[in-house]
Order: structure tokens, then sequence, then C-alpha cells
């Protein structure tokens, strides 16, 4: 099915069940009938929460998610897999409908066209719809959620590296600083924003391949305390990664790199 045929669909049912649709059920099947497009119509795709009840301006969430079980429950959707709760996505599918009547609804449009149109001239003009095969652009939306709530499925495919590398380093730092007994909260709290964008630049702009970071990754994950206590965000990981690299060969001054380490944790959160 095309867009045309879920939209039809739809309005055949809404026609033949007014007494229960409501517009805030055609709102959100309509949301997940344009991702779809814009993500190429995949069979399944993600369909984050609090980025459809912000597009679509819907403030309670109970209304949202009884909508959406709405059209589950009609046949419109499917679930593929069911969010925990308002800050991860939905994996859904969109079903083909056959079931919905069409005769009363094309009976109830045509009449009052042709009681106004007597003479009607066919077009000879095609109308053609935009396939969108371009993912939505979410990153607006994501930089202010926190990276560990963020699902793999919600990342458009051009982000998908970077925050698979941000997710692994935020991980390391912080076993680095629960080593350490150091406090984690801004390390958790960090958001998609603060520790993507700085590996986003260096993939890109600084030209650091996927084996220097798996290098540095390495390095921080080694037994030398001395950057565990320097490299705490990717931002600092992005100043330092060049030193860190060269120097992976040098051994440090055991007393100074202890206390230097000491002193940046201490003062860290």
């Amino acid at each position: 099915m095309n867009g045309y045929e879920f939209s039809k669909a739809w309005f055949d049912f809404s026609f033949a069940n007014s007494g229960k649709v409501k517009p805030v059920h055609t709102a959100i099947f309509f949301f997940a009938i344009e991702r779809c497009n814009r993500l190429g119509w995949k069979s399944e795709f993600g369909f984050p929460t609090d980025l459809a009840m912000e597009v679509l301006g819907i403030k309670n969430y109970k209304t949202y998610s009884k909508a959406l079980q709405d059209l589950v429950d009609w046949g419109f959707v499917q679930w593929i897999q069911k969010s925990r709760n308002q800050y991860t996505a939905n994996v859904i599918a969109l079903v083909k409908m056959t079931k919905a009547p069409t005769e009363a609804l094309d009976k109830a449009v045509s009449e009052p066209c042709t009681m106004h149109n007597p003479e009607q001239v066919q077009s000879i003009v095609s109308i053609n719809k935009l396939l969108n095969n371009k993912p939505l652009n979410l990153i607006n939306l994501l930089n202010k959620k926190r990276l560990f709530e963020i699902e793999k499925i919600e990342i458009p495919k051009n982000h998908q590296d970077y925050f698979e590398w941000a997710l692994k380093f935020q991980k390391l730092f912080l076993k680095n600083l629960k080593n350490k007994g150091a406090p984690l909260k801004k390390t958790e709290n960090a958001s998609f924003k603060e520790f993507v964008t700085p590996i986003r630049l260096m993939m890109e702009s600084d030209k650091i391949s996927k084996a220097q970071l798996q290098l540095a990754f390495e390095l921080l994950d080694a037994e030398d305390e001395f950057w565990k206590g320097i490299i705490l965000d990717t931002h600092k990981l992005r100043q330092k990664i060049g030193q860190l690299i060269a120097q992976r060969k040098i051994p440090p001054k055991t007393k100074e790199m202890d206390l230097r380490t000491t002193e940046k944790i201490k003062s860290y959160d």
C-alpha cells in the first residue's frame, strides 16, 4: 500500500465509525504514515513517543498512548516492540487495511460533487506524490535527551556510528570514575549533544579514524591511570586524543601522574 491507499482506508473506517474516531487518532496515524514514507517505507520502523507528541502537540502521555493502542486494536498499526515509557521509542508497522467499508463514504463524497459540478472534465495531468526517502531531522530533538535513554532505532543512519562510539566511551568513563570512587551523575546525565557531537567532529572534521578511536578506547581502558583522570568526556577526548595516542609508549612519572589524576577527579563533578 502507498500513502493514498492508507489514507483512503483510514477515512473509510472513520466514516463508518464516527462515534469512536477522534482527531488524535487521525493525527497519530498520519504522522506514522509520514514517518514511514520518510524512512523509505520500511516494513518496521521506530516511532519515538516524545517526537510524535511534540510534532502533534499532544501534551498528555495517557491520551497519546491510548490513541495509539486504539490504532493497534482497530488493525491499522501493529506492535513490533512496545516502549517501556514515554522516553523510549515504539517500533511499529503499518498494516495493509482491507476490511474498512468503502461504499458509504464513496457515495457520500461523490453525490455532492455531482450535484455542484454536473459537467466535469477529466484532467490529463498526472499527480505524482513525492516519495521522500530522507530520514526526519531528529537531531535537534535528540540533542535534548540523555544519551543512555536513546535507542539506536531512533538515530538517523548517518549518525549511528557517532552514537555507538559515544555510548561506548560513556560506559568506559563511568567505569573509570566508579573505580576511583568519583561522582557519576554528570556522566550518567550527559546529553546526546554533549557526547555525540565531539565524536562526530572528530570523525568528520579532524579525520580521526575508527582505528584511532579504538586505540584511544583501549588506552583509556588500560592500567595506566594518568589519562583516566584527564579524559572524562568526549569533548576532552577530542582535545587530547592526539597526545593520548602519541604518548602511548612513554611511561609517565608515577607520583606526578597520581597527584594530577586525584585532583582532576575531585573537581570533576
